[in-house]
C-alpha cells in the first residue's frame, strides 16, 4: 500500500536482509527447538551431525558481507546484531542441513548436461556478444577462492535443492475466487468528503497556568534530563598497526617463485566451436548412416562458407548447450569432452576445421577458433603477487600475536594507556561528550560504538579509573579506553525549559479541543446524515496517492461501508482532527487485467511459500533437527 514503504523504512531494510537468505527458508524454531544440549552437542544437530558455533559465526559473517554488497550506503550492521537476526541465521543452517539430508538419502542429483547448460546461461560469464567467456568464468571463481570442480559441485547441489523445493512450490496456485476478491479490494475506490478541525484554530482558547507547566515538568522528567557524559582517552589497534611491522625480503620472494613456478605459468588455451548431429552410440545402422549423411551435408556447407559456421551451428546443431551460442564451447579443458572430440580439438591449428568426428553423442564438426600459446611469468612479473601473498600470511600470524599483546597490556597495566601505546607504537586520542548510547553526530568513530560505550561507562572504568578491556568494534579492530572525566546525569531546571513546556502544553490542549469539536461533529453527522461543513467528494483507493493525510486515508479504507453514508473520525498527528464522510463505493469500469494476473501470481507464490515452509518443517522433523542454544541466551551469558 501507498503508506507502507514510507512509514516502514527500517522494516523494509530487514525484509531485504531476509532476501539475502535462500528463498526456500522460512525460519521458526518452535516445532523443532529442544533445549538442554551442552557445548559438546554443538549449537544444533541435524541428521545426527553437529552444527558448530564456528559454523554459525561464519554464516553470520557471510550474511553481513552479502548484505553490505546488496544494501550499499543503506547497510546498517545493527540489523544483524540482534538475537533475532542471529537466530534466523541458525534456523537457516538447520533448514539447509535438513534439505541436504533429504537430497543425500534419496540420491538426488543433476546430470552433466543440465549442469553445463546452467553454467553457460549465467550472464556474468558471458561476453558482450552473448558467447561464454572462459576467462571471465575463471576470474570470478578465483575471486571466490573456488576451483571449477568446487564450483560445479556447489552448482550441482544448489540445483538439486531448487529442484526439490521447486517441486513443492510449483504445485501451489491461487484459487480464482480468492485472487479475484483480493483484487476487488485493491481496486475499490471510495468517494470521501473531509472536514478538518485544525489545532491552530484552538490555540487562542488555551490558557496555560504555572501549575500546568509544573505538572508536565514533573510527569515528564526524562525529557529534561541531561545524560551522563565521559571524556576519554583511547587507542585503536587494527591491521594498519601490524602492517608497519611486517616485511618481505627479496630472498623470500625468489624462494616462493622457484617453489611454485607452475603457478605463474599459463598453459596453452584453446577456444573451439562444434556442430553436433546427435545419434546414440548403439543406434541402428540405418539411423547412424542418416545422421552421418546429414552431418556430411553440413560439413560440406561449412567448408564452402567458413564464415557462416556460427550461423549454421545455431540453426542445425543438436547440442542444446552450445547451439544457441553458435556452437561456442568456450575455452576447452582436457577431460571435459569425449576423447575423439578432444583429440580433434588438440590436433587442429587455429582456424582449422575437422572432418566428421564420431563420439558417444553423435557426429561432430569441430573448429578451433583461437590458440593462445603457453606463457611463463618472470620473477619480476610475479613479484607483486608473491609479495602480497607472503605479506598476507605474515600479517595473519603477526596480528594474532600483537592483538594478544594489546589485550593483555591494557588489562595488566590498567592505570594508563601509555604502556600499550609505547609498546605497539599507537597514538593516544581523546574523545569528549561520549554518552551511554551512540551519538549520530559522531558518525563512524570507533568510540561511537555501543560495545565500547558499555565498557567506558562500566563502574570499573568510571569509578576506579581503570582501562576498559580491548573491545572489538569492527572486524580486526580493537579499541581500549580510559576515562579522563565523568559528568553524571543532571536535570535541566524548570526555569530553563519553561517556554518549551508552555508551547508543548498549548499544542496538547489545542489538540484536545480540536478532537472534542471533531467528535461532536462526528456524532451529529452520524445522527442526521447532514453534509454541512464537508468539502467536495474526492476518490480514495489503495493504488493511488490519497488526496489527504495518509493516516486518515488508511482509516477511511478500513471503515465499514455496508451502510452509506459512513463516517470516520481520525486524530491526525501534529495537525488536528478530521471527520470523513464516505458517500460512494465503486469498482473501475475496466479492471487492469495485467495487474490482476500479476496479483494472482503473487498470491500463488505466497501459498507456495507456505507449503514450502511446511515441507521444510517436515524434513527437519524427519532429520531429528534439534537446536541447543538461542542467540539471546548467548548474548546474556557473554554479558554476565
Amino acid at each position: 500500500m501507498f503508506e507502507f514503504i514510507r512509514t516502514h523504512q527500517r522494516l523494509m531494510q530487514f525484509l531485504l536482509l531476509l532476501l539475502i537468505l535462500p528463498s526456500f527458508v522460512l525460519v521458526g524454531v518452535s516445532s523443532y527447538n529442544s533445549r538442554g544440549g551442552g557445548a559438546d552437542d554443538g549449537v544444533a544437530t541435524v541428521d545426527g551431525k553437529k552444527i558448530t558455533q564456528q559454523e554459525w559465526e561464519a554464516a553470520q559473517r557471510r550474511q553481513l558481507d552479502q548484505a553490505r554488497q546488496m544494501m550499499g550506503a543503506q547497510f546498517d550492521p545493527k540489523l544483524f546484531e540482534t538475537p533475532e537476526a542471529k537466530q534466523a541465521v541458525l534456523d537457516q543452517l538447520v533448514a539447509e542441513r535438513a534439505l541436504n539430508a533429504e537430497i543425500v538419502h534419496n540420491h538426488l542429483t543433476v546430470d552433466n548436461a543440465a549442469l553445463q547448460k546452467a553454467i553457460l546461461e549465467i550472464q556474468a560469464f558471458r561476453k558482450e556478444d552473448g558467447t561464454f567467456d572462459m576467462d571471465r568464468y575463471k576470474a570470478a571463481l578465483a575471486a571466490q577462492g573456488m576451483t571449477p570442480d568446487a564450483f560445479d559441485a556447489r552448482m550441482r547441489h544448489d540445483m538439486a535443492v531448487q529442484q526439490l523445493v521447486g517441486s513443492v512450490q510449483q504445485t501451489a496456485f491461487a484459487p480464482r475466487t480468492v485472487a479475484n476478491r483480493l483484487s476487488d479490494i485493491n481496486d475499490e475506490e471510495r468517494d470521501v468528503q473531509e472536514q478538518l478541525f485544525p489545532i491552530a484554530n484552538y490555540v487562542t482558547q488555551v490558557k496555560v497556568t504555572d501549575e500546568m507547566v509544573k505538572a508536565f515538568y514533573d510527569k515528564n522528567a526524562a525529557l529534561f534530563q541531561v545524560p551522563a557524559t565521559v571524556k576519554a582517552e583511547y587507542v585503536v589497534f587494527d591491521p594498519s598497526v601490524v602492517e608497519k611491522q611486517v616485511t618481505v625480503s627479496d630472498a623470500e620472494v625468489a624462494d616462493a617463485y622457484n617453489k611454485n613456478k607452475a603457478r605463474f605459468s599459463s598453459p596453452e588455451k584453446r577456444t573451439a566451436s562444434h556442430i553436433l548431429i546427435a545419434v546414440k552410440k548403439d543406434a541402428p545402422a540405418a539411423e547412424d548412416a542418416a545422421a552421418k549423411a546429414k552431418a556430411q551435408v553440413l560439413l560440406d556447407e561449412v567448408r564452402k562458407n567458413p564464415a557462416d559456421f556460427a550461423k549454421i551451428a545455431k540453426q542445425q546443431s543438436q547440442d542444446p548447450g552450445s547451439a544457441e551460442l553458435g556452437g561456442d564451447l568456450g575455452v576447452v579443458q582436457k577431460g571435459l569432452f569425449d576423447k575423439p572430440v578432444e583429440d580433434a580439438i588438440y590436433g587442429l591449428k587455429e582456424g582449422e576445421l575437422s572432418g566428421l568426428v564420431r563420439s558417444a553423442f553423435g557426429y561432430h564438426i569441430v573448429k578451433v577458433t583461437k590458440v593462445v600459446p603457453e606463457t611463463q611469468k618472470t620473477l619480476e612479473e610475479a613479484e607483486p603477487e608473491i609479495v602480497a601473498e607472503l605479506k598476507k600470511a605474515k600479517l595473519s600470524a603477526k596480528y594474532s600475536e600483537l592483538a594478544e599483546t594489546f589485550t593483555n597490556t591494557v588489562y595488566e597495566q590498567a592505570d594508563s594507556l601509555k604502556p600499550v601505546a609505547d609498546k605497539l607504537g599507537l597514538t593516544i586520542q581523546t574523545a569528549e561528550g561520549l554518552t551511554r548510547k551512540p551519538n549520530p553526530a559522531l558518525g563512524a568513530s570507533p568510540v561511537n560504538n555501543e560495545k565500547f560505550l558499555n565498557a567506558i561507562f562500566a563502574d570499573d572504568a568510571v569509578k576506579n579509573k581503570r582501562n576498559t578491556e580491548a573491545v572489538e568494534v569492527a572486524p580486526s579492530t580493537l579499541v581500549a579506553g580510559h576515562v579522563v572525566e565523568f559528568k553524571p546525569a543532571t536535570q535541566r531546571p524548570l526555569a530553563e525549559v519553561d517556554t518549551v513546556i508552555r508551547q508543548r502544553v498549548t499544542q496538547e490542549e489545542a489538540a484536545r479541543l480540536a478532537r472534542q469539536a471533531g467528535e461532536a461533529k462526528l456524532a451529529a453527522a452520524k445522527a442526521s446524515g447532514d453534509a454541512t461543513g464537508f468539502g467536495d467528494a474526492k476518490p480514495v483507493s489503495r493504488t493511488k496517492q490519497p488526496p489527504f493525510n495518509d493516516t486518515a486515508a488508511i482509516a477511511v479504507l478500513k471503515a465499514d461501508v455496508s451502510k452509506l453514508p459512513a463516517y470516520v473520525g481520525v486524530d491526525i498527528p501534529g495537525q488536528g482532527y478530521g471527520v470523513y464522510r464516505i458517500v460512494k463505493v465503486s469498482q473501475p469500469a475496466q479492471p487492469d487485467v495485467a495487474r490482476r494476473k500479476q496479483e494472482a501470481e503473487q498470491i500463488g507464490r505466497a501459498i507456495g511459500n507456505g507449503e514450502t515452509f511446511g515441507f521444510v518443517e517436515a524434513l527437519k522433523h524427519k532429520a531429528k533437527a534439534k537446536v541447543n542454544v538461542k542467540a539471546a541466551d548467548l548474548g546474556a551469558n557473554k554479558s554476565e
